[in-house]
């Protein structure tokens, strides 16, 4: 792909500040392992998401999303945990109701 310009990104952010804070955030989450709107084609987080910007994939809401990157991934592991232990209530409830017959050999 053709080198992106800072021109290129200027159409989709209001100021240059505003291109370096949504531009650093981008490519930090690209680093910590984020999927990339744009091949990457041998390039370093920073050019990707910069591409991105100029591509209008990322826009400065980005900047509004949380900082952990692991934030998605923590909140669907406490979803299952919270599903896994209803559903083990419910599989342990009828189990306890039913008294278990002793038998004598």
């Amino acid at each position: 792909m053709a080198r992106v310009t800072v021109e290129d990104c200027m159409d989709n952010v209001e100021n240059l500040f505003e291109l370096v804070l949504v531009a650093t955030k981008r490519a930090r989450q690209l680093a910590n392992g984020a999927e990339s709107m744009v091949p990457w084609e041998n390039d370093k987080p920073t050019v990707v998401a910069l591409r991105e910007i100029a591509d209008g994939y990322v826009t400065p809401t980005v900047l509004d999303e949380a900082d952990n990157p692991f934030a998605a991934q923590e909140a669907a592991e406490a979803e299952a945990a919270a599903l896994a232990e209803e559903a083990g209530d419910e599989l342990a409830a009828p189990a306890a109701t039913t008294p278990e017959e002793p038998t004598d050999l």
